[in-house]
């Protein structure tokens, strides 16, 4: 149990219970559908659908509408590199699907603008948003900006020839990986400013209870950087199509470590992010380690005096976890399918949700001096005794 007013909480949002329940819901709806955008981003790749749109405009595109127009389109596609050594002989319908993706994943991101600027605009007026609150989402709305060209930049990098002439046509895993890292970025500050206004911080109801988050946080700190890396790993193998590559498990190419690991050719920091072999290992043994280290923190917190909701959002990280591990290996196994690669790029997003909820329902733990502990208990149970404001100094949950 928490108290808020013994922590002295201060909420994000002015205007009451009302204003309160409105921003919450907003922003809600932003973090879904900044989620809803990375999966759909991840079939844009998987159809291969990224590379139809040859150019970008910051206010966007005019969609075809006549034959003609169709036509003109299609001309410009078929002048890049990943039409002439890919799709040769593609026809014009086929072009229009894997357009339409491409179209459809960009304007979503655009009305994602539109979503998230107009009710700001009105809450700021109604004077809902407090200062901590300004400084958190204002960042926000920067990156979601700034996440269009971020993909342009990507984009831009799967048209031009590749320096090898036999090699797919395909963008820069390092743009790749900066994309889909700036879009984990942007939906972990929503979703954490979402669940702070909807949840403003209290203080533990006991010091063992205090002590009991310290324990965990100091467990999930480093398995929240742990899920993070092994989520961005993820995008490299993405980014090299690694996932057609030695589609066993646990075995590569009928070792446990690939022969190719190692090529002599290139250097230490090219064989880490650019050999298809040593990145699809890496990810293994990340995601192995990610399983592991799960249910080392599940055991290790399961007898300590932790909140009910703590203890929920554990059960489900570990089995988010195994079923991510399972997906993982069914897609490798099936060749990526675009349903069951989907999914894996859904399902890390989700671990890092659970991830990211956990941590959120520790931070007392992470504002509460170690000096001022016995305080905001005693303040706990003085309220609860008696009703007694709380002297202390008002924060930002």
């Amino acid at each position: 149990k928490f108290s808020t007013a013994a922590y002295g909480a201060l909420p994000l949002v002015a205007g009451g219970a009302t204003a309160q329940s409105q921003v919450k819901w907003w922003l809600a709806g932003c973090t879904g559908w900044v989620f809803s955008m990375v999966v759909i981003g991840g079939v844009t790749r998987l159809t291969r659908s990224g590379l139809s749109m040859t150019d970008w405009k910051f206010t966007g595109e005019k969609r075809p509408v006549t034959e003609e127009e169709w036509e003109a389109e299609f001309s410009k596609y078929k002048k890049s590199p990943e039409y002439m050594k890919v799709n040769q002989g593609m026809s014009l319908e086929e072009f229009k699907f894997i357009y339409w993706l491409e179209y459809g994943h960009r304007m979503w991101g655009r009305f994602l603008g539109v979503v998230f600027a107009v009710p700001c605009a009105y809450f700021a007026a109604r004077g809902y948003i407090t200062k901590p609150l300004a400084l958190r989402i204002f960042p926000l709305f920067l990156m979601g900006g700034g996440q269009g060209l971020v993909g342009w930049w990507m984009v831009k990098s799967g048209l031009e020839q590749p320096k090898n002439e036999h090699a797919v046509p395909r963008v820069s895993p390092y743009r790749l990986a900066a994309h889909l890292t700036s879009a984990f970025a942007i939906y972990t500050g929503l979703l954490w400013t979402t669940l702070s206004v909807a949840y403003p911080a209290g203080a533990p109801s006991s010091p063992q209870a205090l002590a009991a988050m310290r324990h965990a946080l100091g467990l999930m700190a480093p398995l929240s950087a742990l899920v993070a890396v092994t989520a961005v790993s993820g995008a490299f193998v993405a980014g090299l199509d690694a996932g057609h590559a030695y589609n066993t498990f646990p075995l590569m190419g009928g070792q446990l470590v690939p022969a190719e690991y190692w090529e002599a050719g290139l250097t230490v920091f090219e064989n880490t992010f650019e050999n298809t072999a040593a990145v699809q290992f890496h990810h293994r043994v990340l995601a192995t380690s990610t399983l592991c280290s799960v249910a080392a923190v599940w055991a290790m917190t399961r007898g300590l005096a932790l909140p009910t909701g703590t203890h929920t959002a554990l059960h489900a990280m570990l089995g988010m976890t195994c079923c991510q591990v399972a997906l993982g290996i069914s897609t490798l196994l099936t060749y990526v399918p675009v349903s069951l690669g989907s999914l894996h790029q859904a399902g890390a997003l989700t671990l890092m949700s659970i991830t990211i909820t956990i941590l959120h329902t520790l931070r007392p733990a992470m504002s509460i001096p170690a000096g001022k502990a016995v305080a905001a208990t005693a303040g706990a149970g003085i309220m609860a005794a008696g009703g007694f404001a709380s002297t202390a100094t008002p924060r930002a949950a």
